[in-house]
């Protein structure tokens, strides 16, 4: 149940011990990092680790503490907590015979241990804008507990194959601080268990080929070593927690009182629902509130860009497009913007988050992806920049902040004009029609963008009919800017028309009552029934006339909308896949031929009610999302789903664009609110 911003898990101790490993939490840092696993406290994934900042260097997101093993003795019975996962399905770690809840607290993680009358929780906690995590250990029911905590070491990159080996670590231990450094590493782990004195029982041990199971089903490598240089003795009472703190910054930074770390980030999450009252008193609408501060980040490995920011009179600020393995995405960027920071009112973010991208823009080409780890972003796609002028229009509106799209008219200027004259990927408007034409060998350029082995899976090269909507879309608003500052806005007007006139001449296929979803492709025109066409009357401009609108919005309803998004793929359709599973390849294969994606449902949602005055009928259509914050994932929202029942959930456990626009939707559907856009 979700009681005071609150999720909650009640365990039954008989029940099957794999639901535990099958359930994810996730915190985060405000800094890209964060800490992560299953609620069994097995790690499942080579992303899950107690500890990832993101560090400026080496660049990255770095697993510093896979994992950490508590114990503890309860009248005469010890309790194991954690453990790993091994081949046959044998696991150590007791954690499940003494679990009696769960609690996603404020993005808190919490378990509650009970045994013979002992209750004893462990709270996880970590510091925003600062590479530290917390662990509490309260004893809220008994006497007094002595608990071990054993950290186990990997100081790997997190996207970087399992190691099979640890490798070399020396431990230095001063006066109740342990620093761990790696011998081929210069990263520094610093950890410590307070209030202080504590001992630290040196007792090394390897851990050999543990299995992470994801791993294992996605057909990655699975086996991992790690290494544990001792652990951690204290006292627990009553009156008395303790608190285990790891962090990559100095000691004089580790200063400050633990235990008020839990307060302050429940705070800092109160007051940020404070700036949304549209979220207020509806629980759904605070948990993903509060999921979307987790996409929202100052990049943690670009620290020396958030000084130019600064000393520009600005700040730096990105989005995250999902956990655990995604950075900042261009598109997902300007598709979140609105559900992520518009909707939660924070505006100021938002104005940062707009500003930061005008200064990545390059031959008209916002950045499609910065690589995980480096400063150089990449600039393979033909959609990103044109979610920019849609992700401007919305904060604008929202905002009335006017002076954004004063300062940032030049920057729009030249992306319409590399488009007019061709830029890189061969993206280009066709002087014929005025539609946006782009291909490029061995490139995906679009939303629907998998690739493996060199091989684009969607290649989608010709005129996608969503390129047109945006493009369209943001002639239109290039009009009314450049007339509100009184700027020459004719020739965006001629062309917006030039557009529209096209589209509909060129984009309807009579005999599918739908759009093609690529018109001049290189086998022609291609009629495949997909999502892409929804953008055609959702947008702010609609490029396509209304005669079409119900026709469009009842193909999409009929073959492609379920309970938890649209289909990328209608079912008839020979490529057509209707599981994402197995190796890369495949998986790869299904993701946008079929694949259900959370964040299509907000743009779907604007279109069927501007042709279904039905908001109860729009609101039915999430009701699936508030159950689904119990899985995968706790307290967020999954990348995408299986494309037929059960809807398994698969990708990322936390996706931005999925948390934005269920968020978007589910404020616009709000019994009460507003239909319009």
């Amino acid at each position: 149940m979700i009681r005071d911003r609150q999720i909650v898990l009640s365990w039954d101790r008989n029940s099957d011990p794999a639901f535990l490993r099958s359930r994810e939490w996730l915190l985060t840092n405000g800094l890209g990092g964060y800490a992560s696993g299953t609620l069994a406290g097995i790690p499942a994934r080579k992303y899950h680790g107690l500890f990832v900042p993101n560090l400026a260097s080496p660049k990255g997101r770095h697993i510093l503490i896979s994992r950490c093993d508590e114990s503890l003795t309860i009248n005469g019975r010890d309790m194991h907590l954690g453990g790993a996962e091994y081949e046959s399905e044998r696991f150590e770690g007791e954690l499940h015979l003494f679990l009696r809840e769960f609690r996603l607290d404020h993005r808190i993680a919490v378990w509650t241990f009970e045994h013979e009358g002992v209750v004893f929780e462990k709270s996880v906690a970590m510091v925003h804008n600062q590479n530290t995590v917390c662990v509490q250990y309260r004893l809220l029911e008994g006497d007094a507990l002595d608990l071990q905590v054993r950290p186990y070491v990997s100081f790997r990159r997190h996207d970087e194959s399992p190691h099979g080996e640890p490798g070399i670590f020396t431990l230095e231990v001063r006066r109740g601080r342990h620093e761990i450094c790696h011998t081929e590493s210069d990263m520094v782990l610093r950890f410590l268990l307070r209030p202080g004195p504590t001992a630290f029982v040196t007792e090394e041990r390897e851990e050999s080929n543990f299995m992470y199971r994801i791993e294992r089903d996605r057909g990655d490598p699975e086996f991992e070593s790690a290494f544990s240089p001792g652990y951690l003795l204290a006292r627990i009472r009553p009156e008395q927690p303790a608190v285990f703190i790891a962090s990559s910054h100095p000691w004089e930074q580790l200063d400050f009182d633990a235990n008020a770390v839990f307060d302050c980030e429940r705070q800092r999450l109160t007051n940020l629902l404070s700036l949304a009252p549209a979220v207020q008193d509806d629980p759904v609408a605070e948990q993903l509130a509060m999921a979307a501060d987790q996409f929202i980040v100052l990049p943690g490995s670009r620290l020396e860009e958030s000084v130019l920011a600064q000393a520009s009179g600005g700040e730096l600020r990105s989005v995250y497009a999902g956990y655990h393995w995604f950075g900042d995405w261009g598109r997902d960027t300007m598709i979140s913007l609105e559900g992520l920071t518009l909707a939660t009112g924070r505006y100021r973010e938002a104005g940062a988050i707009l500003n930061t991208f005008s200064h990545y823009v390059k031959d008209g080409l916002l950045p499609n992806l910065f690589p995980e780890g480096e400063r150089q972003a990449l600039y393979h796609t033909v959609d990103a920049t044109l979610w920019y002028f849609h992700a401007i229009s919305r904060y604008v509106e929202t905002t009335a902040d006017r002076a954004l799209v004063r300062n940032l008219f030049p920057v729009l200027q030249s992306i319409i004009q590399h488009h007019l004259d061709g830029t890189h990927f061969n993206i280009h408007v066709d002087p014929k029609d005025g539609l946006i034409s782009a291909a490029a060998d061995g490139y995906q350029l679009t939303w629907m963008d998998a690739k493996v082995d060199g091989w684009v899976v969607t290649p989608r090269r010709g005129k996608p009919v969503e390129i047109q909507a945006l493009w369209h879309n943001a002639l239109q608003l290039m009009a009314q800017w450049a007339a509100e500052l009184r700027k020459p806005h004719e020739q965006y007007q001629t062309l917006a028309a030039q557009v529209r006139d096209s589209f509909n001449q060129r984009y309807w296929n009579e005999s599918g009552g739908c759009l093609y979803d690529v018109i001049d492709g290189p086998e022609g025109n291609d009629d495949a029934i997909r999502p892409n066409q929804i953008f055609a009357l959702s947008l702010q401009h609609p490029v396509l006339y209304q005669r079409h609108w119900k026709q469009v919005v009842d193909v999409v309803r009929d073959k492609l909308v379920t309970a938890y998004g649209l289909r990328t793929l209608s079912s008839d359709h020979a490529d057509y896949k209707s599981h994402y599973r197995g190796n890369l390849r495949a998986r790869d294969a299904a993701y946008h031929q079929g694949t259900v994606w959370p964040w299509l449902i907000g743009h779907y949602i604007d279109a069927y009610l501007r042709v279904y005055p039905d908001p109860a009928g729009a609101r039915a259509l999430l009701e699936a999302f508030p159950g689904h914050l119990y899985d995968a994932g706790i307290g967020s929202i999954s990348e995408i789903f299986d494309a037929e029942e059960p809807y398994a959930p698969g990708g990322c456990v936390a996706q931005a664009w999925s948390v934005a626009e269920v968020l978007r939707a589910w404020l616009k559907t709000k019994p009460g609110g507003s239909s319009s856009r």
